[in-house]
């Protein structure tokens, strides 16, 4: 399986982090593969055929995907981990643009297992990687990004309270699929047959994306990085609420209390539930004063939950709904 093994230093600096770039390596991931979430889904017809235009005008790009994007493997020049200097999706492209030939033939020849096909032995491939990229995030994730973002920013907030309530192995639970922390030294990132890999004095990073996909990556100067698939969903697609809980409540208080099965800070509702800052606010202000939902400081963070009046609320509501359990 592959492990990597990192020493407490590395764990305790590591951080979780949001890539503008990384989001919009999964987008391309999303509009090549297909199979976005379902909150996702207008935004994958919206932009899917724009992207087989762009496939279809330039010959090159259906090869340097395949290239690109292997089986259980992606080129390390089109990811690379987040670094302190990455302010801007702009920032982080430079990287990728400035990869040498040398290093795109070698890393492509990892890929294929053997020699590249004729069509990719050139030195520009860096550049047309960026520029594809590029092209992702300025027509398909730019506008979208600020509420991607917000939700991004709200899964950090929620793995950092598993962190504080019960260490890094609740935290990393679930978070990529055969991912998980084996105690000692050692985090289990899939369940393929690789040689360990020792992390000593290395940087390591957390990426949330809203793709369904996630991978690993590295680079030179020893920064790794693990990027996910973010938890919850984007507005589209709000919690359902029980008819009963909405007659009582209202149908936004309702969606916020059953929102709150687990913590969740005041950002993350507002993007869970598409609903405005201040309107999450009165509605959270509601319910404290009801004793239906708590709040407990995390780091930086206030975090709210049902108590448990709120929970036998809920479950008493959606046990009585047709088709509810």
């Amino acid at each position: 399986m592959g492990v990597w093994r990192i020493g407490a230093d590395e764990l305790a600096e590591s951080r979780f982090v949001v890539s503008p770039l990384l989001e919009t390596v999964g987008a391309l991931l999303v509009l090549r593969r297909g199979g976005p979430r379902l909150d996702l889904a207008d935004w994958y017809s919206t932009h899917r055929p724009a992207f087989q235009r762009q496939l279809a005008d330039d010959p090159l790009l259906p090869t340097l995907l395949d290239g690109l994007f292997r089986p259980r493997w992606i080129a390390d020049f089109v990811i690379p981990p987040p670094d302190a200097g990455d302010r801007t999706f702009h920032d982080a492209l430079r990287r990728v643009r400035a990869a040498t030939p040398a290093f795109t033939r070698s890393v492509l020849q990892e890929g294929f297992g053997g020699p590249v096909p004729r069509a990719l032995r050139r030195n520009d491939l860096g550049e047309r990687a960026a520029n594809l990229l590029e092209w992702v995030w300025t027509h398909t994730v730019r506008a979208d990004w600020p509420r991607r973002r917000q939700l991004l920013e709200a899964d950090i907030v929620a793995r950092i309270s598993q962190l504080t309530a019960g260490g890094w192995s609740a935290a990393l639970a679930g978070m990529r699929p055969g991912m998980r922390w084996l105690g000692g030294n050692e985090l289990r990132i899939n369940a393929y047959d690789y040689p360990p890999r020792d992390l000593s004095g290395a940087r390591l990073s957390f990426v949330p994306n809203t793709s369904p996909f996630g991978w690993v990556a590295w680079d030179e100067a020893n920064r790794h990085a693990v990027i996910y698939p973010c938890a919850g969903t984007l507005s589209e697609d709000r919690p359902l609420s029980p008819e009963a809980l909405a007659r009582l409540l209202g149908t936004a208080r309702a969606i916020v209390l059953i929102a709150l099965d687990v913590p969740h800070s005041t950002s993350q509702l507002v993007a869970l539930t598409g609903y405005g800052l201040g309107s999450v606010g009165g509605h959270l202000a509601v319910l404290l004063e009801a004793g239906l939902v708590t709040r407990r400081r995390a780091g930086r963070s206030v975090l709210y939950v049902r108590t448990p009046l709120g929970n036998r609320l809920v479950a008493t509501t959606m046990s009585r709904q047709p088709g509810i359990t």
